[in-house]
């Protein structure tokens, strides 16, 4: 189901309209000479929205947590001297009137404060009435609603110029990223409030430069609109995530080596094709439902025996051999482990839920 939002577009004078709109600059504000090489850098690139973290809400105390109301004066330095839109992070009102005192352009939600209804209500009070673009990160775990609520909280606010910055996820145990992009939970937000625009943050995403590109590019190739990207003139000397900045220098490469892809065909030729091949796609869709009916209705049948004969509804053993082969299956068969995996558990998921009813009917 859709959302409606009263937004305006989240253009700027200046800034190029095309994709991406692209938003770079240090982790952290860390001092006037790093704040003004980093910004002349990515200016001589024709950036020209420069992102800096004031405050800085870390995991563990005693830590570098940004150089607080100071910094803000090194942005209006940016702007004055370079002439370029400046943004960032605030996490309560506190942060909210600083930041409006200095005439800082743009200011974003961290996923922290997202992820605190209590928190962004606070800031969406401390903005109502002011006519700024805000960008709402991601909250930290996968919780689409959450993320929504926090745009239509400030969009009640009377914020009308609204952007999302997807940074990823966070997950217990190693992953290959820092924080996993489950890339369907920003593919629902658009499908939720498609004239929201979607702005992706490698650098959260990977924690490490290696990856950058990478995830770059998937996500233009799923057509969001922007990139926010932490670059630092001297990234290894960073008091903040060091291992996530790049140079601007290297930015530049990376945006050289971006493909941008069409989201629309002109190609009578092409449509044509793809429409054959979506058609394909509807039919196996309705095979799979008929199926997936089908099997429901054994799993009542199941159940049914199961009530009769006085048996509980989980059977660890089989459901763990049942899963095993199916996973073989599907590998060898050219899908991934993961995908499989996903797809039984569901389908076992609700084979138990019909099960239950029949149980406690």
């Amino acid at each position: 189901m859709g959302v409606h939002l009263d937004l305006e577009p989240f253009q700027f004078d200046g800034v190029p309209t095309g994709r991406p709109l692209v938003i770079a600059g240090p982790c952290s504000a860390e001092s006037k000479e790093q704040v003004m090489s980093t910004a002349t850098q990515l200016k001589e690139m024709g950036i020209q929205i420069f992102r800096a973290g004031i405050w800085k809400p870390r995991t563990r105390p005693n830590t570098f947590e940004g150089v607080g109301i100071e910094g803000l004066h090194w942005l209006k330095k940016v702007q004055h001297e370079l002439g370029m839109l400046t943004a960032t992070e605030v996490a309560n009102a506190n942060h909210v009137f600083e930041a409006l005192k200095c005439n800082v352009d743009i200011l974003w939600i961290g996923a922290r404060t997202t992820a605190n209804p209590f928190a962004v209500q606070e800031i969406a009070d401390a903005l109502n009435g002011v006519h700024i673009p805000v960008m709402i990160k991601n909250p930290v775990n996968p919780d689409v609603e959450l993320w929504i609520g926090a745009f239509e909280r400030l969009n009640q606010a009377g914020i009308k110029k609204l952007a999302a910055i997807h940074r990823g996820f966070s997950s217990y145990g190693k992953t290959l990223y820092r924080n996993d992009p489950h890339w369907q939970i920003p593919i629902e937000l658009k499908r939720r409030i498609p004239n929201v625009p979607m702005i992706t943050d490698p650098s959260h995403i990977c924690g490490n430069r290696d990856m950058l590109l990478e995830v770059s590019q998937e996500a233009m190739d799923l057509n969001f609109e922007g990139l926010i990207v932490e670059t630092h003139c001297n990234p290894e000397k960073a008091l903040s995530d060091a291992s996530q900045q790049i140079t601007p220098k290297e930015f530049s490469v990376l945006l050289s080596k971006l493909i941008l892809r069409q989201a629309t065909v002109d190609n009578t030729a092409i449509s044509h094709s793809l429409e054959d091949l979506r058609a394909q796609v509807d039919k196996f869709d309705d095979n799979l439902l008929e199926i997936l009916c089908k099997r429901m209705q054994v799993s009542d049948r199941i159940g049914m025996v199961k009530k009769e004969n006085n048996i509980t509804v989980l059977q660890s053993g089989r459901w763990n051999q049942l899963l095993t082969k199916r996973i073989q299956d599907g590998v060898s068969r050219g899908l991934s482990e993961d995908f499989v995996a996903k797809v039984f558990r569901a389908i076992h998921e609700e084979s138990i839920n019909h099960q239950m009813k029949i149980m406690n009917d």
